[in-house]
């Protein structure tokens, strides 16, 4: 077997061609991906569930809008956090453990795993950002390259603000629009193309 070069931080962005309805216009966000397969979040779709109604205790953490996000098909009845900490000489030495604060686990550059078991009060002065996902989109062994090579999704470098995002239902047309090549062009592509 070759040897997969990790995409974890990536952005995975659905293709117009991509059938399955779970990721239409998807922009999943990879917590993980290795031999063993891959993990992340879609960073697009919001729920009418506030994360006060399941989570009280992070809903004053959570950015705007402040519900919780359907992260993907698989184990709906779980819930991940996903936080923004900014880097800088403002967050407090006493929270920091190994490679960022304590209840934190760094995915990618700013951008970790939030353990929800944690008190709030260990984040709540160094987190910039929080997102709620309930379940999450995964791929078994080599199931995402296969993906890919049929041309189901465009993967892209993740910006923080794309985990807080104030607008997630524009995120698909706003991250293929930042992109430096024919994927800007992408994003003006119609939301139904029968009708053109």
């Amino acid at each position: 077997m070759t040897e997969v070069s990790s995409l974890t931080g990536r952005l995975l962005v659905a293709t117009p061609a991509l059938a399955d309805p779970n990721f239409d216009r998807a922009v999943v966000l990879l917590l993980d991906h290795d031999e063993e397969g891959s993990l992340g979040v879609v960073l697009n779709r919001p729920t009418p569930v506030g994360v006060g109604d399941i989570l009280q205790a992070w809903a004053s953490l959570a950015g705007e809008p402040g519900v919780v996000f359907q992260g993907g098909p698989v184990s709906l009845d779980s819930a991940l956090g996903v936080a923004v900490v900014p880097g800088g000489p403002e967050t407090p030495e006493s929270a920091l453990v190994g490679d960022g604060p304590l209840g934190w686990r760094r995915v990618h550059g700013a951008i970790g795993l939030v353990d929800l078991e944690a008190p709030p009060e260990l984040l709540s002065t160094v987190l910039g950002s929080l997102r709620i996902f309930a379940g999450y989109a995964g791929w078994g062994p080599g199931q995402l390259e296969d993906e890919l090579v049929e041309g189901a999704w465009y993967v892209v470098e993740s910006e923080p603000g794309d985990v807080s995002s104030p607008d997630p239902e524009q995120l698909w047309r706003a991250v293929l629009r930042r992109q430096r090549n024919e994927l800007a062009m992408v994003a003006t592509y119609p939301d139904d193309p029968s009708l053109n």
